[in-house]
């Protein structure tokens, strides 16, 4: 990775596109910390420190790079974005409309962009509302001393349109690394915001357990990373023939290539699913004051550590996992393309039987997949008895997210030194 990149650094035009890279994070990380209009910096410094690592907001203020709980500019972070592409996502399989935009190529591509773009700031300000309305109660934070001193309908106001103003910034310069710069801009800027919270709650683990826990820890997540690679690079190779047709006077075909089915098919979205579905019932708690509904999650769903909350997270990562291969792979449309283009498996019948071949098959490789993501999802919170209570810092979402795209930035700068050197030598 280190060589790809002193490598890159060496070409002129790669140069270039990496300090333009570089650039763009260090203006997102400085919006990170800077704190919004009208929130008191100093009450916010006393407080968030008892409530950085609870709370139902947690999964978005891993995103944000714990800037939710600060209230900052880019509160929000990129979860809107995630979310609103997530569900255009899985209405374009739904939705006839949506389904023929995605057939129709470029011009329709950049049409589901553009209601993504709509979605996430629509999002934005539902979320921005929510967020300072709890500020406001004191819901968000634990504390005495009130987030937002001048609580007036013009303070709350000018907030919610900064942080929903913060977004569609990030947005932009999200699509900013993507054109000028290097690799997916939203999935570098998700890669900053969580590797900048790794080195505090590393040093937090080490000041409050000791170098022996911190030892154990580091160990633990080396090993959580190299299984996660392995993984992650992990598939199933289809082997695919095309028989030779003859057009004209040219001859197509003959070519064999293969079909890659990665046993994590589903990428950390199952996690997402089911992390968000698991804290309805906290914003439930909130509004509805029923007292045996706050017992129960008082009981089993409020610290996470309960057998009954894993049990539940663990089945809820299946069912996401198996559901959104299915909403994403269609065996039989697969198998429909292939015989049109005259392309069959060897041993296997073009039509019907390659498409329950791939359902076979699939379905077969999504469990292993499935079972990985679970237990990786699981694991940090058996973590944190050992770490004394702290936030592990190589939980499941985290480490798929920064292997995932650690590994598609290093494909990133190889594909383009790649593409230089060929050019170099066909001159």
């Amino acid at each position: 990775m280190l060589t790809a990149v002193l490598r890159a650094f060496r070409t002129p035009d790669l140069r270039r596109k990496l300090l333009i890279t570089f650039a763009i994070i260090a203006v997102f990380r400085l919006g990170s910390v800077i704190q919004g209009p009208g929130v008191s910096t100093q009450n916010v410094h006393d407080c968030v420190s008892a409530t950085a690592n609870s709370g139902v907001y947690q999964i978005i203020n891993l995103f944000s790079g714990g800037a939710l709980l600060q209230l900052s500019v880019f509160a929000l972070g990129i979860m809107p974005y995630i979310t609103s592409s997530i569900i255009i996502q899985l209405l374009v399989e739904v939705i006839p409309r949506l389904k023929s935009l995605k057939q129709e190529g470029h011009a329709g591509e950049q049409k589901l962009i553009q209601y993504t773009r709509y979605l996430t700031i629509a999002l934005a300000v539902l979320q921005s509302t929510g967020i300072v309305a709890l500020a406001r109660s004191g819901r968000l934070i634990a504390c005495s001393q009130p987030l937002i001193p001048d609580q007036s309908v013009f303070a709350l106001t000018t907030l919610i349109i900064t942080l929903t103003a913060g977004t569609g910034v990030i947005m932009w310069l999200g699509e900013l690394i993507t054109n000028k710069g290097i690799g997916n801009g939203m999935s570098l800027l998700i890669f900053t915001s969580i590797a900048s919270r790794i080195p505090s709650e590393g040093s937090s683990i080490l000041q409050k357990s000791g170098g022996f826990v911190f030892a154990i820890i580091l160990v633990l997540g080396i090993a959580i990373v190299m299984a996660v690679i392995f993984i992650q690079q992990a598939d199933r190779r289809i082997p695919v023939q095309y028989a030779k047709r003859v057009v004209g006077r040219r001859v197509l075909g003959g070519s064999s290539t293969y079909i890659p089915l990665k046993i994590n098919q589903a990428g950390v979205i199952p996690i997402i699913f089911a992390s968000s579905l698991l804290q309805v019932p906290a914003l439930l708690d909130q509004v509805w004051n029923n007292k045996s509904f706050d017992r129960f999650y008082q009981q089993y769903l409020y610290r996470g550590d309960h057998p009954i909350y894993i049990a539940i997270y663990f089945l809820l990562i299946l069912f996401f996992t198996y559901f959104y291969v299915a909403i994403t792979f269609n065996p039989v449309e697969q198998a429909d393309n292939m015989k049109k283009h005259g392309g069959f498996i060897p041993g296997i019948r073009p039509g019907r039987p390659t498409a329950e071949f791939l359902d076979y098959v699939l379905s077969r490789i999504t469990f292993p997949g499935a079972l990985f993501l679970g237990t990786l999802s699981i694991l940090p919170i058996i973590a944190l008895g050992v770490s004394g209570g702290n936030q592990f810092p190589f939980g499941g979402t985290t480490v798929l997210i920064l292997v995932g795209v650690g590994l598609e930035f290093v494909k990133q700068v190889e594909s383009q030194l790649m593409l230089r050197n060929y050019e170099g030598f066909l001159r």
